[in-house]
């Protein structure tokens, strides 16, 4: 009998992309369904970045790329880090894909051998522990519990490291929970990491611009964490530019080389239309990156305002990213007569097909005892979604 490799039995499905296509049916079906299961901001991208697009489609940036990406691209990422992070990269030490989670593939394959431990905070985001186990590696939950704001602990890393840990995976602001690292805390892990040679980090700071707390702090910022970060970045949050594919990798040349390798056989370089309307993003007026950010934090006071009244609901109030990620688990074992919520998929089911509220259960992140909600939406939406979900959650006892 014919069958899928055994790489493919290892994975597991993307139970975001599983939500929003449950949800996408829904509505063509005709029932008023209120998407909060994806990751994606609403705002459509800046006009000068369209603008920019168009250009190069007349200026016939209409052949392959280099593989790592246009070289004045490289550039102008090299020159975002330097002015925004103070970080220093020449353009050999990055490398341009088709969107972060590409770079995160390609950082992942390149750096993990077989039996290899990946450490990866719970909850985390859903492609994490299903890339290390593409790669033939072994995923290493640490529990970042709700009490402790979901962020990993320095004792707690330490406990987790063995002699075959390879790679951290650090996402701040975080998917799913918007919690984010105070330099101090990422210092304190940095300290740990240094203690243990072939140590590698993986830092997804795709949310670095969506970040209610002040200045984002980037773990590659400390004396001997350059040689041993792997920033990840790209355009698609930030910019509006989800649907544009570009994200990037800062690393040691070495690492960007690798990595060159392996993109120059599965994908070649990312989409030259993409890559300059990136390029014009870096190299403008980022007043377009402020509006989104203070959309999203209006809308992130009022969604937590919202799910605090919501009995039942433990709330923490998210430092960036576009995420609530509150505790269920009070209504595990309850029913509404017909439905028994067992866990929170179950919930997030529950308030797709009652509540016509798509949300995504917290157990596809790790974390069983909580569930994701998107507020990348109109406040509108968010406050008509809110008093569905609070309307459905009072129907169970």
């Amino acid at each position: 009998m014919a069958q899928l490799s055994d790489r493919l039995q290892r994975l597991a499905p993307s139970a975001t992309l599983a939500m929003s296509q449950k949800s996408s049916e829904m509505k063509a079906q005709g029932i008023d369904v209120i998407n909060m299961s994806v990751g994606e901001p609403d705002f459509n991208t800046p006009d000068h970045i369209k603008e920019a697009a168009k250009k190069a489609i007349d200026e016939n940036y209409s052949r392959y790329s280099p593989v790592p990406g246009y070289a004045d691209l490289r550039k102008a990422i090299a020159d975002k880090l330097k002015r925004e992070n103070q970080l220093d990269y020449s353009p050999n030490e990055i490398l341009v894909s088709n969107g972060a989670k590409q770079s995160v593939c390609n950082t992942v394959m390149a750096l993990v051998n077989s039996g290899d431990e990946v450490i990866i905070p719970t909850p985390y985001w859903v492609s994490y522990p299903q890339m290390a186990l593409l790669a033939g590696g072994v995923p290493v939950f640490v529990e970042a519990t709700f009490e402790q704001n979901f962020k990993m602990t320095p004792e707690q890393l330490e406990k987790a490291i063995t002699p075959k840990t390879r790679l951290l995976i650090l996402c701040s602001p975080s998917n799913p929970t918007g919690s984010v690292y105070s330099k101090e805390e990422l210092q304190a892990l940095a300290e740990v990491i240094l203690k243990h040679d072939d140590l590698f980090v993986l830092a997804d700071e795709i949310y670095e611009h969506i970040n209610y707390v002040g200045k984002h702090e980037s773990i590659a910022q400390f004396p001997g964490m350059k040689e041993r970060t792997i920033l990840v970045n790209g355009v698609s949050k930030a910019y509006a530019m989800t649907g544009w594919r570009i994200g990037y990798i800062a690393a040691p040349e070495w690492i960007v080389k690798g990595c060159n390798k392996l993109q120059g056989q599965y994908t070649s370089g990312p989409c030259s239309v993409s890559q300059m309307a990136a390029r014009y993003a870096y190299e403008t007026s980022q007043d377009c990156v402020e509006e989104m950010r203070q959309a999203f934090m209006r809308r992130r006071d009022l969604i937590v305002r919202l799910a605090q009244e919501i009995p039942g609901l433990e709330v923490n109030k998210p430092e960036g990213a576009f995420y609530l990620f509150p505790k269920c688990s009070s209504f595990y074992g309850k029913t509404d007569g017909t439905t028994t919520i067992r866990n929170s998929t179950d919930l997030a089911m529950f308030l797709l097909e009652k509540g016509h509220v798509a949300t995504v259960g917290g157990d596809a992140f790790g974390d069983p005892d909580c569930f994701r909600m998107s507020y990348a939406t109109s406040d509108e939406n968010i406050t008509e979604a809110m008093r569905r979900i609070k309307e459905t959650l009072a129907t169970l006892h």
